[in-house]
């Protein structure tokens, strides 16, 4: 069995855990003191050290191909032994009055400065993806997830020269909630930039009010990428054309309700469309949901689908398809990657919206074109 590099890292920090209770030494380097979690795709700065660096750390050689990494090392070699630790407590969703301008990437130089050196602005190592790509969120104590908010920084922001600070970045996408699990994963979208930028995650884990603050560094290639279905029980991708704005902060004490409520499948005849709808997540007034788009018989060249409300709920923010309201009809028209659809084949879309009373799920038509 072939195993990728994040998993045979993963692994031997494991395999030394263990041998450590025994009593026993294989491994000279320091391990991770706590098991949290990161972005190990695009990695985020500390952990993409560690995974370069982490079985050769004394090489001279880091200094020259990865200055970046050096001047971290050099700073505190345990940003990178902990870098599943970069995290704050009590933020109570309000990130940006938490987090000044110029140290986004160390949480607000959390744990008394720690992790300051991945706030040094440089070039560093970048992953090059396309423009649709998979975020991949690594948890190892399997926390699960209120959500994460995702930031890609603007055209014409330069990460190599410029401090970042949040008028640089913009709002991709809320995922809705995650169970505990070992990853999560977000379908994102950069829409139409190029070249350097950052990615700015920040995971906001459902065991304790405790956010977390990854800076990515990538080269988006201009292209684009899948353009496969995600799992409902995960996020999707924002539209570029419409950015998710961010709802206020449920409290710990409002109830959420991650169940599913499906509505029955409409279709539109033999070789038309089928169009479902999932509610991912629920809180105090508002709520996430995913609608699943599958082709009949024949391959269709793209979709619409309605959504009418009994209930006053609106929409708020919206990916992968375009959404406007008229009244209580809500329509969705796929965007221009997802439209085209084999026999058989399935795409989703999702939103974010409020709602008053009851929050029951709408009625669906689903129209291919």
């Amino acid at each position: 069995m072939q195993l990728s590099s994040t998993a045979r890292r993963l692994a031997i920090g494991a395999l030394v855990v263990v041998t450590a209770a025994l009593g026993l030494t294989v491994l000279d380097r320091p391990q991770p003191a706590a098991a949290h979690g990161s972005l190990t795709d695009p990695p985020s700065r500390n952990y993409g050290c560690w995974d370069r660096w982490g079985a050769d750390f004394q090489n001279p050689n880091m200094a020259q191909t990865d200055p970046m990494c050096a001047q971290a090392w050099q700073a505190n070699p345990n940003t990178m032994w902990n870098w599943n630790g970069l995290f704050r407590e009590g933020v109570a969703g309000n990130h940006q009055a938490a987090i000044p301008d110029g140290q986004l990437c160390s949480g607000g130089r959390t744990n008394n400065g720690f992790y300051g050196s991945l706030d040094t602005v440089g070039p560093w190592v970048a992953a090059t993806k396309p423009n649709r790509f998979t975020l991949t969120l690594t948890d190892q104590a399997q926390h699960g997830a209120d959500y994460l908010l995702i930031y890609i920084t603007k055209q014409g922001f330069d990460p190599a020269t410029q401090p970042l600070t949040w008028n640089s970045l913009e709002l991709i996408q809320r995922t809705a909630r995650y169970g505990p699990a070992p990853q999560y994963q977000a379908q994102v979208d950069a829409g139409t930039r190029t070249g350097r930028h950052v990615i700015y995650t920040i995971w906001q884990a459902s065991h304790l009010d405790q956010s977390y603050y990854l800076c990515s560094d990538v080269i988006f290639t201009g292209q684009g990428g899948s353009t496969g279905s995600p799992s409902p029980s995960r996020s999707t991708s924002a539209s570029p054309s419409r950015s998710a704005s961010v709802s206020p902060s449920a409290s710990r004490s409002a109830s959420r309700s991650a169940s599913a409520s499906p509505s029955a499948p409409v279709s539109n005849g033999p070789g038309g469309c089928t169009a479902s709808y999932t509610k991912t997540s629920e809180w105090g007034g508002g709520f996430g949901a995913d609608v699943k788009v599958t082709a009949g018989s024949a391959g269709i060249s793209g979709w619409t689908v309605r959504m009418t409300f009994a209930n006053g709920q609106t929409v708020t923010s919206s990916w992968n398809a375009t959404l406007t309201s008229s009244g209580a009809t809500v329509t969705a028209v796929n965007s221009a990657y997802n439209g085209r659809l084999s026999a058989g084949q399935s795409t989703s879309f999702g939103f974010n919206g409020s709602w008053n009373g009851t929050n029951n799920p709408p009625a669906l038509t689903c129209s291919a074109a």
